[in-house]
């Protein structure tokens, strides 16, 4: 499991297709699907991995068309599960814990509360792309009681937005060389995109002017 870890976090998808063969397929569907559907794991790769893909897509060794909708669904399913969560259990899932640590820190879904209030139920779409925040939106708006049916439009936009996206860029940037060469650092630049706003909020909120 620790191996699978270190490759998974590294995105070596060259070694997950040389152990697994087309298997890939269902880890890559897992791993979206628990980043997005379970809050104890907001630190799995998400969009790096989508754009990673596209990259292995490009070299065809992954298969675009089977990937559009085989994540697309890992991504809803994940997120409505997720929802219900936040609907039945609620705030008590902060209430569990492994070896005396909390399994979920309260902490994410305050700076997705915060989130929310800023952007409304479109921070349903916007949060696919920031991380973190992506894991904890659809339990945040469980726990606010959001309309399901609101909360599953704005989903399947997101959801679609989000790994086409992501995959597309990988798919068409797989062209450059340098970027085929450089996977690990355009994985980087990919993080510190998606956690940019974040960023931004934070030193806004702890360096700006105060009324």
């Amino acid at each position: 499991m620790i191996e699978i870890l270190q490759h998974l976090f590294a995105l070596d998808i060259k070694w997950f297709v040389q152990e697994f063969g087309t298997a890939i397929y269902i880890v890559l569907f897992l791993v979206i699907f628990i980043e997005t559907g379970l809050v104890a794991f907001p630190f799995l790769p998400g969009d790096s991995l989508l754009f990673t893909a596209g990259l292995f897509c490009k070299s065809g060794q992954l298969d675009l068309m089977i990937l559009l909708p085989l994540l697309f669904i890992a991504a809803i399913l994940g997120d409505n599960i997720n929802y219900w969560v936040g609907r039945k259990i609620g705030l008590n899932v902060f209430s569990f814990s492994f070896r005396g640590k909390p399994l979920v820190k309260k902490e994410y879904l305050d700076k997705t509360s915060l989130f929310f209030e800023k952007h409304g139920t479109k921070a349903i779409i916007l949060a696919r792309f920031v991380p973190f925040v992506r894991t904890f939106a659809p339990f945040a708006a469980g726990v606010a009681r959001m309309k399901y049916r609101t909360f599953v439009i704005y989903d399947l936009i997101g959801g679609a937005l989000w790994v086409g996206l992501m995959l597309l860029a990988g798919y068409l940037l797989g062209e450059v060389t340098w970027i085929r060469e450089h996977v690990d650092l355009m994985a980087i630049a990919i993080v510190l995109l998606s956690v940019s706003p974040l960023l931004f909020t934070f030193i806004k909120k702890r360096f700006g002017p105060t009324a």
